[in-house]
């Protein structure tokens, strides 16, 4: 982008700024510390002049926004037309109880819905299972049958309303019931908009809730992808996660390139399924967390679309803007939450949602205040919400398109993330011998990710704990603290209440309609098919969670049991 002459001026007058204006300053006073990085441990340098980017090819790596590589941004206007989604995440309890938090905060100016569930859903155990007890309910909303669904959704519009589900083993049934439900309200599948997480490379890297063992599964996440290109063309079937990866320990390169691996790795199973790449790959979405340091997480998420764009032509011949546009999903860190001092989690959100913005996000979760101590109480969600919408109204960064966009440190850190995120995903395709998806898969097996996250935070905590990476409250201006904060608790009732429910529908149903189902699914299972069509009957007979998920479980045998030593 410049001139040798005039970088070979630039250099110049760098030499003579250190010399003359530098030296004497650090000589004098010094610096607060001997060397600067970032949260996941990146060198960043004083000062970063043009001579950084000297060879950034404007065209090939920036572009504009909405044409490849698609690195200031996915749109040509970006917030200028719309601001970015903001989709709080909200489950608790019995589902009238989080239908009631739905209600509360699309008053409250929330554009989009996001759905926690609880252990057991998400684990695909009925609430009645021994061994739910005293989990059902706890950290998110139970859904046992299409009958919780009816409820969760009651009053709100399918058709108007984008709906995110955080739910990964048990995901096709889930989606199954929230199609059965527009079914039967007559909204038509066309118009069904949202998100599932259904993510299943991810759970057995880093969050680690799963069924049955990797391969089964990841034929499971390609049934549902499949299916959702023919009926559901607006909703998006899998939303490839690093948030978990990064929550568990790894780097922010790390979080990307593992990330990017499953989401490759997706896309050759459903390649290798017969599926096109330009019509499968609009649907393809990604999620990603946003940590404490600004500027390095907003260069993560440039350099992921570019590698994006760049990767998903050259590996996988995809053609449309739709198949190489990364769009996302953030959501601020929950690691970075500390239980003391809960009000200064305020600010690291903030921090944490404005450079989600800046790094051109497509929706957003601001985490509350109080997570650490419990699910968040109306008033801390509140002011979450409220933070977006400061944000996007009173801020002004949502005015300009990609506003960090050439400035030195950005793009050179943009570069930087680049190439250590290709080198992993070169290390991770080399394992499968030129396949990601049995890249990913060997990976999982000799437990590399594991170790490669671990060691990662390891390295973190010990930082920590020298103090050399400080956390304001933790290791450093700590207080005294009396005060407990007014936290959510949910009724001890919820479990009994959610029982009966589903003691209710078994005694209301058509148990031969039931059975009939799934059989159906049991040879779908057997015979290699697609089960999301089995799946959706046995959904409408109200076939219970659990009674669907055992037809997987018996015929591939539980993961859990597999590993567990002899």
């Amino acid at each position: 982008m410049y001139d040798e002459e005039d970088l070979a001026s630039i250099r110049e007058s760098r030499e003579e700024w250190e010399e003359e204006r530098l030296d004497p300053v650090l000589e004098q006073y010094g610096e607060r510390k001997e060397r600067f990085a970032t949260v996941s441990n990146h060198e960043v340098d004083r000062l970063y002049t043009p001579d950084d980017v000297a060879d950034l090819d404007y065209e090939a790596d920036l572009g504009f926004p909405g044409q490849e590589p698609f690195t200031r941004g996915v749109y040509p206007t970006m917030y200028r037309g719309r601001t970015w989604t903001m989709r709080q995440f909200a489950g608790f309890g019995t589902a009238e109880e989080t239908n009631e938090r739905f209600h509360y905060l699309t008053d409250e100016g929330q554009t989009g819905l996001s759905t926690a569930f609880d252990m057991p859903t998400l684990m695909g155990k009925d609430s009645d299972d021994p061994l739910t007890d005293g989990e059902v309910g706890k950290e998110g909303v139970a859904v046992d049958t299409l009958r919780d669904m009816e409820i969760l959704f009651e009053g709100i519009d399918l058709a108007d309303v984008s709906t995110s589900f955080t739910i990964n083993p048990s995901a096709p049934v889930i989606y199954a019931m929230y199609v059965a439900l527009a079914d039967r309200r007559g909204v038509p599948r066309e118009q069904v908009r949202g998100t599932l997480q259904n993510d299943m490379l991810k759970e057995f890297i880093a969050q680690k809730e799963w069924v049955i063992p990797p391969e089964p599964s990841l034929d499971l996440v390609t049934d549902v992808l499949e299916f959702a290109v023919d009926e559901t063309p607006k909703f998006k079937p899998i939303s490839i996660s690093g948030y978990h990866i990064r929550e568990a320990g790894s780097t922010a390169v790390q979080e990307l390139a593992f990330t990017l691996a499953n989401g490759f790795a997706y896309v050759e199973d459903a390649l290798d399924r017969g599926l096109d790449v330009d019509e499968f790959g609009p649907q393809l979405s990604f999620f990603f967390n946003c940590h404490n340091s600004f500027f390095e997480e907003v260069a993560k998420f440039r350099a992921s679309r570019r590698i994006y764009a760049r990767l998903m032509d050259e590996w996988y011949d995809a053609d449309s803007d739709g198949a190489k546009q990364l769009k996302f999903h953030t959501q601020t860190a929950g690691q970075s939450l500390t239980a003391q001092q809960p009000l200064n989690n305020v600010v690291r959100v903030t921090i944490q949602a404005l450079a989600g913005v800046m790094g051109g996000t497509q929706s957003l979760h601001t985490n509350s205040y109080d997570e650490a101590l419990a699910l968040p109480s109306e008033d801390a969600v509140r002011v979450a919400l409220r933070t977006q919408q400061v944000i996007a109204e009173e801020s002004g960064v949502a005015d300009i398109v990609d506003p960090l966009g050439g400035s030195y440190a950005v793009e050179t850190l943009t570069d930087e993330v680049e190439a250590e995120t290709i080198a992993y995903l070169e290390e991770i395709r080399e394992m499968g011998d030129g396949s990601m998806r049995a890249g990913v898969l060997r990976g999982i097996d000799r437990g590399y990710f594991h170790r490669e996250i671990q060691d990662a935070a390891y390295e973190y905590q010990e930082r920590v704990e020298r103090e050399e990476e400080v956390v304001v409250g933790v290791n450093a201006y700590q207080i005294e603290e009396e005060t407990e904060p007014e936290i959510l608790s949910v009724d001890e009732d919820v479990q009994e209440r959610q029982r009966d429910r589903l003691t209710n529908v078994r005694e209301e149903r058509d148990d031969e309609a039931v059975e009939s189902a799934l059989t159906d699914l049991r040879e779908a299972v057997e015979a290699g098919e697609n089960t999301m069509p089995a799946i959706l009957a046995a959904v409408k007979a109200y076939a219970t969670m659990g009674e669907i998920m055992t037809v997987f479980e018996n015929e591939y045998g539980s993961y859990t049991e597999q590993l567990a030593p002899t």
